[in-house]
């Protein structure tokens, strides 16, 4: 058996892993690179693999970054079946159509603010080859085996991660052996709201696992939900408004989840929210969908509240009329919006409106990369640039850092001990992960592992 990494390899992005045998090549996750300009269409244009060649793709979730290029797939040629969670499937083709969205929009309006010489700027795909893709979607459900071809077999587990995120565990003839294969895709944490744990599953022979977090423990999420009564009410009793910049996918949700339970108490009554983003709005819908696969809290609330994701006081805002009308709203109110990084969507526009006054907060519920305005205002920086002018920021800043849907040292330590006493691990390579964290965590299934782990650099191929 061969292993090829095309992507995720030292880096956080991209995933893209190659399993082949003298019969068959799978695929584990199709992700875009995300980074700069330059660096993303190299790298996400052209394939190391023949997409005409692979008998299937194994698809962990639906994140950008491990679904992204299954349309470029297509467009190379691909028209095997894609394996997934039903979930997985539903969130994908909403993602994937928001993807290709993007792309055409960057393609009509960006060139116009390039420097004279920049190569065009062409999607990569479009809504059509994302149509194609969700035809070749084949859900399966957790904790079941399938037999998908006498040299394969696939059973996933639920990752925690997100909605529909899958651990993979595989089953691949191989010189007449049946090696068994372990893909965690992104593990979540545990005891967060919504999602229920990650799965606890047996040793194996090869481990491809990921290591975003592997050198770093997260605060706990227990004082979440009051931390965020206390930032809405003190920014009410100042009569400023509260601006969350969220992803769409993932955090909307817990924070909304949080939201109907204050409401479903009493605390916020008499404060209106919002919930400023489409895709965010159609992705809520999909949880809707399968509430059955949120956590056993989630199952207590449902049983007196048929619906987490709606109460009274919450509106979704749909139009672009009604988000630009938010801005001229007077008195208290909360909004979420997208995009989590407030580097585009329509936070920007709140923010814009929002941080020059003291009376307002902006809450900051994730991590906030370098050279990004949410990381601008987490450093409180006296003046911020936004849409081209330097705003003044004087209302409050606060970050709630207890949101991370990644698995952290303590959850992986848990769940690797669980892999050790059922048989162990065999040969492990580490994914999806910077350089500290990924020989953080070599370091943490040293002892769980019949070799050392590897670390695997951009297209570097191994046979085990």
């Amino acid at each position: 058996m061969k292993i090829t990494f095309h992507g995720a390899a030292s880096e956080v992005t991209g995933s893209q892993h190659l399993i082949e045998t003298n019969n068959l090549r799978v695929l584990l996750d199709c992700g875009l690179f995300q980074g700069s300009r330059a660096q993303t269409r190299t790298k996400n244009e052209r394939f190391r693999c023949d997409p005409t060649k692979l008998d299937g793709v194994v698809l962990s979730h639906a994140h950008i970054d491990h679904s992204g290029n299954l349309p470029g797939l297509y467009r190379a040629g691909f028209r095997g079946p894609i394996f997934c969670t039903r979930a997985t499937a539903d969130i994908a083709g909403i993602m994937l159509r928001d993807s290709a969205r993007i792309q055409a929009e960057d393609a009509r309006y960006l060139p116009g603010h390039l420097k004279e010489g920049h190569p065009p700027v062409e999607p990569l795909y479009d809504e059509q080859h994302v149509r194609e893709v969700e035809k070749l979607f084949e859900p399966l459900e957790y904790g079941e085996w399938h037999e998908l071809s006498p040299e394969f077999r696939l059973r996933f587990s639920d990752a925690g991660h997100i909605l529909g995120s899958a651990i993979s565990e595989m089953q691949i003839a191989d010189a007449g052996d049946m090696r068994r294969v372990v893909f965690t895709g992104d593990l979540g944490r545990r005891q967060l709201p919504l999602l229920r744990d990650p799965t606890l599953v047996g040793g194996c022979d090869v481990l491809i696992g990921e290591a975003t977090y592997g050198n770093k423990v997260h605060p706990p999420p227990e004082n979440l939900k009051a931390d965020l009564l206390r930032i809405i009410i003190d920014a009410a009793n100042n009569g400023g408004r509260v601006i969350i910049p969220a992803f769409s996918l993932g955090r909307t949700q817990q924070i909304v989840y949080f939201l109907n339970e204050l409401m479903e108490e009493g605390s916020l009554a008499s404060i209106p929210l919002f919930v400023d983003s489409p895709l965010a709005t159609r992705l809520t819908e999909v949880y809707r969908r399968h509430q059955h696969e949120l956590d056993d809290e989630a199952q207590q609330s449902l049983r007196l509240d048929d619906d987490l994701f709606e109460f009274p006081g919450l509106q979704y805002v749909q139009s672009r009329q009604e988000s630009v009308a938010l801005n001229r709203r007077q008195g208290p109110f909360v909004v979420i919006s997208a995009s989590g990084m407030c580097e585009n969507g329509r936070v920007v526009h709140h923010l814009k409106h929002a941080i020059s006054d003291a009376r307002n907060t902006v809450l900051i519920i994730g991590y906030q990369a370098e050279h990004t305005l949410g990381r601008r205002l987490v450093e409180q920086q006296p003046h911020v640039r936004i849409f081209d002018r330097n705003v003044p920021l004087r209302a409050k800043v606060e970050v709630l850092s207890g949101l991370s849907a990644h698995a952290d040292a303590e959850d992986f330590k848990w769940w690797y001990e669980h892999m050790a006493r059922e048989s162990g691990i065999g040969q492990a390579f580490l994914v999806h992960g910077e350089t500290r964290s990924l020989e953080a965590m070599a370091h943490l299934i040293h002892d769980f592992c019949d070799e050392d782990a590897i670390i695997p650099e951009l297209h570097q191929s191994f046979d085990v």
